[in-house]
């Protein structure tokens, strides 16, 4: 008998890829199905709905990016270091193809024809992003190691985008080193004193 926990983490598992290769609209039941190797009827047992399925896959993608914050929070101590890291983390997801685009970047440009309770996951995801990085910023601005011009929450609303922006532009070009060769001037704007 097949473990009912696997099956629900199989299902998660497959629609993230899914989702990340073709969007919201770009997969059904019976894709997740045939790649999980199970019936439809087991998917409805999980998630009753597509949106119920893709609102705890975010609200799960979400928990994730949480906890890597924390992690990251913890093992580093210099905010610029921790910057760095952020980037690097995406950096080697993208060229290793392992997550080569947010989960939630991709949804966000979706949200004219996503449902309201994924909507509100996004931006939730968006909103604590925002946060960390302003805070980020702040404390960098106080130690000395992080430098701008405009306000710490204008600043982390600018790399955010610049970031996700990265992330779109290395897979409109078909080539993961564009994350980087987008991204080094972003960090080398905040982290080297004009």
């Amino acid at each position: 008998m097949t473990n009912p926990s696997a099956t629900y983490d199989d299902i998660l598992r497959c629609a993230r890829s899914l989702l990340i290769e073709g969007g919201y609209n770009g997969f059904s039941y019976a894709d997740i199905a045939k790649v999980v190797g199970i019936r439809n009827a087991s998917i409805h047992h999980h998630f009753p709905t597509k949106s119920e399925l893709v609102r705890t896959l975010v609200a799960r993608y979400r928990q994730e990016a949480e906890a890597g914050i924390a992690a990251l929070e913890r093992q580093v101590a210099d905010p610029a270091d921790q910057l760095r890291g952020y980037v690097g983390y995406w950096e080697a997801c993208i060229v290793d193809a392992s997550a080569p685009l947010c989960l939630c970047a991709l949804l966000a440009s979706q949200i004219p024809v996503l449902p309201e309770e994924i909507t509100l996951e996004v931006r939730a995801h968006f909103r604590t992003f925002s946060a960390w990085l302003t805070s980020l910023l702040e404390r960098g601005a106080r130690q000395g190691s992080l430098h701008f011009t405009g306000t710490a929450k204008t600043e982390a609303e600018a790399f955010l985008a610049g970031v996700h922006g990265a992330m779109l532009s290395a897979r409109a070009y078909g080539d993961p080193r564009m994350f980087g060769v987008i991204t080094r001037p972003l960090l080398e704007r905040l982290t080297i004193r004009n």
